[in-house]
């Protein structure tokens, strides 16, 4: 199937970055890893030891655009998912630096795409931060024609890139999908706003006291299942420059402590919540994605929670949960 593919990841040993070469590395795909590591840690914690050693890995920093440029050139690279980026708090802090990344990072992934001599597919990570708080909107899922408000510098530098993305289509040809993920959970996610419900799940496991710092409704989505819609949408054939929405489960922290509980009792006398509502709304409408790209899975709660358990069970045993 990923015959005469190339695929760059940016963030590669993020997250999400992760879960995506595990999915490449599954479809036997080859994929080159830049990051400002080379460390797979969080890929060995979801995919066997030989997984890494398939990966090509580079180092180095986003906003070089003669790098990325150079990168894409040199590995003969045909398609892109960029995840590269810092998060919603570093950017309140250090706006200038979190566009640095945000903002020119992706346009020099668009630039090295256009200038590759070939067609080059970029998949991109946008985000649900695009939305502004649920006060903003008519109570009713949102789809993707309503009005971008964010209420972070992260959120206004996601859709900076989607109106980037749309322009480089319509200027240079160059076609793309953003996704926007809401809070993405599952082994590896371990930094960010949203970090908490995960962090949660290993502590229970540790069996450690653990706050997670922000309290009322969030959307939940396995980090497996978000990685199968970026490489869905890297192997779909839609042209143009399209975002779409990520919806998984609306919970509140609450209720995910009490599920918690439900799947390892005495989770909920080791989990605590404080904190803020995060402001972003989180009823999303992702009908056009799944209507228009085969293959989004949808793992339930349940599920999603109950594997990240097992697998943290599993590194615990061997050692390997610091």
């Amino acid at each position: 199937m990923g015959h005469g593919m190339r695929v760059l990841v940016t963030g590669a040993q993020g997250c999400i970055g992760a879960w995506v070469m595990k999915a490449l590395i599954e479809r036997d795909i080859d994929v080159v890893a830049f990051d400002l590591s080379a460390d797979f840690r969080r890929l060995s914690m979801i995919a066997p030891a030989w997984a890494a050693a398939k990966v090509k890995a580079e180092t180095g920093r986003i906003e070089d655009c003669d790098r990325v440029k150079a990168l894409v050139r040199d590995h003969g690279i045909t398609h892109i998912v960029h995840l590269a980026a810092t998060l919603i708090p570093f950017c309140q802090q250090q706006p200038a630096a979190g566009a640095l990344v945000n903002v020119i990072g992706t346009l020099n992934v668009f630039e090295a795409a256009r200038e590759a001599g070939r067609p080059v597919r970029v998949v991109y990570a946008s985000s649900a931060a695009v939305w502004g708080p649920p006060e903003a909107y008519e109570a009713r899922p949102l789809g993707e024609h309503e009005p971008p408000m964010p209420s972070t510098h992260y959120g206004v530098f996601k859709h900076a890139t989607e109106q980037n993305a749309r322009v480089f289509y319509e200027c240079d040809g160059v076609s793309s999908i953003g996704l926007r993920p809401w809070t993405v959970y599952g082994v590896g996610r371990d930094t960010g706003l949203t970090a908490g419900p995960t962090l949660a799940m290993k502590s229970v496991v540790m069996q450690r006291s653990f706050e997670i710092g922000i309290i009322g409704p969030i959307d939940l989505q396995y980090a497996g299942d978000v990685a199968e819609a970026f490489v869905a949408c890297l192997l779909a054939r839609l042209e143009g420059a399209h975002v779409f929405n990520l919806a998984g489960d609306v919970v509140t922290i609450e209720d995910f402590i009490s599920r918690l509980d439900r799947l390892r009792p005495g989770a909920a006398r080791l989990i605590t919540a404080a904190g803020s509502q995060v402001p972003i709304a989180c009823r999303l409408d992702d009908s056009r994605l799944r209507s228009l790209v085969p293959g989004i899975p949808k793992t339930s709660l349940e599920d999603g929670m109950g594997r990240t358990l097992d697998i943290f069970e599993r590194l615990k045993a061997e050692g390997k949960l610091d």
